[in-house]
């Protein structure tokens, strides 16, 4: 039976089958559910969520469109796959970014809203952009027919473009290499001549970023986790050791203690001044967070097994900062995905006023402690910063993909994207040249990560 789609405006179709376990906290439903009755997302918010679900049913007609009140999900017998997909006016929190494109669209008075964007919103973390049925794998039919749904997308709110952020390398390697028609209706409505023909002309374009990763174990004598953090530290040159140890011994010399606390361990007065800490961040900068105190109490709430969080307390035993992560936690020996390889994320951090190397230890040093206890395979403490470097984390390959639909732009976007691609692969290759390893520990450089 082929492959079909359908437009679905709410996460209904999550009633129709099993699904499989996502690779990281952030795709699980009970996140999502949070981001949708918090506002996070929605129409208010500027990132209006559709589903594109890919299913195995002859029934429903695939050209739903978005003014039907519901689509009758309860007939889909075989649902398959589903990929978020927001039709978006803007660019915040998405952290892989495309203003150039918006400008050169001006300057030809050419509307570059709405946009279509796969991501998780506000959370620039690699993982799965979909969401498989027990049983299924990721295939290019599936991405194929997930595609036709953003173009039949793109076609009903005008979109100019559709962006997948911080998608996996699987999903990265199978979209760049499948051969995705384009639907007439969206070569008409694109097209700048009778003759043109899309199909040959817009490819499914990638971007490659850089980020920076913390494994736990000896990259090259051995393959153990760690016992402590000082088992971690003697991988490192005499002198970034020493630096750690300083800047460790600084933070107690102002009198301040760290506590980790996780899951239900975390109180209410807890959050209330996670918060404070978290909007300060933002208030630094006079912007407002994209989040609110409601969402965190429900993933308190829904998700606590996944949750860390670490505060800083003064001399006095008043807490100056917190910076709170999410972790994978193992389901059973089947679940491969979350057994072999668990992460620990670092997500969002806040301090109530400036303390010496105060952010390092609660954000860095302690998610290293915590993933060493725990047995977690990797720490991803968040977006940028080359300081990262030095205090142990590898640069790693990030990717996102593009489809511009007005043909008079993809060369030029396209030769910016393979430019792109080299410039960070260039930059790799220089971070891992700064990495603090002594020289029985140095990693090789390996370009495909």
């Amino acid at each position: 039976m082929s492959l079909q789609y359908a437009l679905v405006g709410d996460m209904s179709w999550q009633q129709q089958t099993q699904w499989q376990t996502p690779d990281t906290p952030f795709m699980s439903f009970a996140f999502w559910q949070a981001l949708i009755d918090t506002g996070a997302i929605g129409e208010d918010a500027g990132w209006l969520p559709i589903f594109i679900l890919v299913y195995r049913d002859k029934d429903i007609n695939n050209a739903a469109s978005l003014t039907d009140e519901s689509l009758p999900t309860t007939d889909i017998t075989e649902p398959v796959a589903v990929m978020p997909v927001f039709v978006k006016g803007h660019h915040r929190g998405e952290f892989v970014f495309d203003h150039a494109w918006a400008e050169a669209y001006a300057r030809y008075g050419i509307d570059y809203y709405p946009r279509l964007v796969t991501s998780v919103p506000y959370t620039p973390i690699t993982g799965e952009r979909l969401w498989l049925a027990q049983g299924e794998s990721l295939s290019a039919d599936i991405i194929k027919m997930a595609m036709a749904g953003v173009d039949d997308l793109a076609q009903q709110v005008g979109a100019s473009s559709w962006h997948g952020l911080f998608v996996n390398s699987e999903l990265a390697t199978l979209a760049a290499s499948t051969d995705i028609e384009i639907d007439s209706a969206i070569e008409t409505l694109y097209s700048q001549s009778a003759s043109a023909t899309l199909s040959a002309t817009i490819p499914i374009l990638e971007r490659q970023g850089c980020q920076f990763l913390w494994q736990n174990k000896d990259l090259v004598n051995n393959a153990q986790p760690f016992t402590s953090f000082d088992d971690f530290l003697m991988t490192l040159t005499a002198k970034k050791r020493k630096n750690i140890r300083a800047e460790r011994r600084k933070v107690s010399e102002q009198g301040i203690s760290c506590v980790r606390k996780c899951g239900d361990a975390i109180s209410a007065d807890d959050w209330k001044i996670f918060y404070h800490c978290y909007v300060m961040t933002y208030a630094v900068r006079g912007q407002q967070p994209y989040l609110t105190t409601d969402f965190f109490m429900a993933l308190a709430q829904t998700m606590p097994e996944h949750i860390m969080l670490a505060q800083a307390y003064d001399s006095e035993g008043e807490i100056i900062a917190s910076s709170l992560f999410l972790y994978d936690v193992a389901h059973d020996t089947c679940d491969t995905k979350n057994t072999h390889k668990r992460t620990l994320y670092g997500r969002y951090w806040g301090a109530l006023g400036e303390y010496d190397s105060l952010h390092f230890e609660l954000c860095y040093y302690q998610g290293i402690e915590f993933a060493i206890e725990q047995g977690l395979s990797n720490f991803d403490p968040g977006t940028q910063g080359e300081h990262k470097l030095i205090r142990g984390f590898i640069p790693t390959t990030t990717h996102s993909l593009h489809r511009i639909y007005d043909p008079r732009f993809v060369p030029t976007i396209s030769d910016f994207c393979k430019q792109d691609r080299a410039h960070m692969a260039q930059y790799r290759q220089q971070a891992h040249e700064a990495l603090p390893f002594n020289n029985d520990n140095m990693p090789d450089f390996d370009s495909s990560l």
